[in-house]
């Protein structure tokens, strides 16, 4: 009797659930970072009130300590959000969103700062015109200009991530890629840790920052296929290096701070991100759906970028004569309001603008790349110009006139594996001196 060895079953990847659509809680969670953020800078770091601070603030200024951290709050978010936002979206749709989410806000943040430290005599410098001028690139650190505002840093951080990123949704974004492309990125960035000389491979793995983003993926993959070990063994790895990769910034923090700031504190705070997100991706808040948390999320992005040195600006200038919890308070209230004008009279029609004149010039470039629906309308033209029977043009180009892929009066573009949709008409925010504190004065 012949025996036949059967191979094990291989198990299908997991089956996505339906799509929540928007978060609000992300919302919220993004306002909490920045005001982390915020007070940090008010509170502990660079702000200079003339006095100790312990004796300004005698119970804010120590956990204030810890504010920075709210920017690994915000990669751990970007991380979910990115692949929540280009689930089953093109390329094209992807960097136009990055485009009109990044720049219109930032364009305005470089030139309201530049004017404010330039205006208010305070202890800040303005850069010179041609640093400025470098920064509305936002390719400020790898051209050597200084930066406009200190929290610029960071923009450089998410924009790699966006770059590196934007391969995987090219190829199509599925659980098996992203969680590849996850546990590619945590090698590279284990390398990284190991070989600190190699200068290519820190730009690309970006080891002090890319275990938030790869949490917040690994979340992702949680919440639109369900939780399994691979992703909490993830998960828990990109905890453990992430509470490594903050020890340099954390005892840059420890050293300006003159007060004891107790490293337990580093985990306490990590670990508290990670059960907020946790919660998100299992589905802990869904009745959070209060009516001021998207206004909350749309002001995040300009008052991350335009708090830093215009609040200290203030605060040389005024912190000797007002009382500092009234200023303080002021000027994170002023602060809001301000983001809010920004994102009301900025952001929203910038995009209104942007947006429809991107997406069509990714159609023009679309309709130039090689493919072979293309080759055959262009071989079909190229014949019936030199005298052949029409109908060999027709028969070349079955979707007849106007009809051919990528064309911009066609309605239909070929998704990878044949499927077609309609392309999106209009398209749907983040160390160098401090390890991820910003520039001090």
């Amino acid at each position: 009797m012949t025996v036949v060895a059967t191979a094990p079953p291989v198990a299908a990847p997991p089956a996505a659930r339906a799509p929540g659509g928007r978060l609000p809680v992300l919302d919220g969670l993004r306002f909490v970072a920045v005001l982390l953020v915020v007070v940090y800078h008010y509170v502990a770091f660079g702000s200079d009130w003339g006095r100790p601070r312990g004796e300004i603030f005698p119970v804010l200024y120590r956990p204030a300590a810890y504010g920075w951290m709210g920017v690994q709050l915000f990669f751990l978010i970007s991380g979910f959000v990115i692949c929540l936002s280009c689930w089953g979206r093109s390329t094209s749709d992807f960097l136009s969103s990055r485009v009109v989410r990044l720049f219109p806000a930032y364009w305005f943040g470089v030139l309201a700062t530049t004017a404010v430290v330039a205006a208010v005599p305070g202890g800040t410098e303005p850069r010179a015109l041609r640093d400025v001028l470098t920064n509305l690139t936002m390719m400020e650190y790898p051209f050597g200009a200084p930066y406009v505002d200190g929290v610029y840093w960071s923009l450089w951080v998410e924009g790699r991530f966006y770059l590196i990123f934007a391969v995987v949704v090219a190829l199509g974004l599925t659980y098996r890629r992203v969680l590849a492309f996850c546990l590619l990125w945590a090698a590279a960035g284990v390398l990284a840790e190991a070989a600190p000389g190699e200068q290519l491979l820190q730009v690309l793995a970006m080891p002090e920052y890319c275990w938030f983003f790869i949490g917040g993926l690994a979340y992702y993959l949680m919440r639109r296929f369900g939780p399994n070990l691979m992703l909490w063994l993830l998960v828990g790895f990109t905890f453990l290096a992430g509470c490594r990769a903050v020890l340099p910034t954390y005892r840059f923090v420890a050293a300006q701070a003159g007060y004891p700031v107790p490293e337990w504190g580093l985990v306490a705070v990590l670990a508290v991100f990670y059960l907020l997100m946790a919660g998100v991706a299992l589905d802990w808040f869904r009745g959070v759906d209060w009516r001021w948390l998207p206004t909350a999320g749309a002001v995040t992005y300009p008052l991350y970028l335009l708090h830093e040195y215009i609040g200290w600006e203030m605060i040389t200038r005024f912190g000797h004569r007002v009382d500092p919890w009234l200023l303080a308070g002021g000027l994170l209230v002023a602060m809001i309001g301000a983001s809010w004008l920004v994102h009301r009279y900025v952001e929203r029609p910038a995009a209104r603008w942007m947006k429809p004149r991107l997406a069509a010039s990714f159609a023009e470039v679309r309709l130039h790349l090689p493919s072979p629906r293309n080759a055959a309308a262009h071989d079909a033209t190229a014949h019936d110009a030199a005298g052949h029977d029409p109908a060999a043009r027709a028969s070349a180009n079955p979707d007849g006139p106007g009809g051919t892929a990528g064309s911009p009066d066609g309605p239909v573009t070929a998704d990878r594996g044949g499927a077609v949709r309609e392309p999106s008409r209009a398209p749907v925010r983040e160390p160098l001196s401090g390890r991820g504190v910003g520039v001090g004065r």
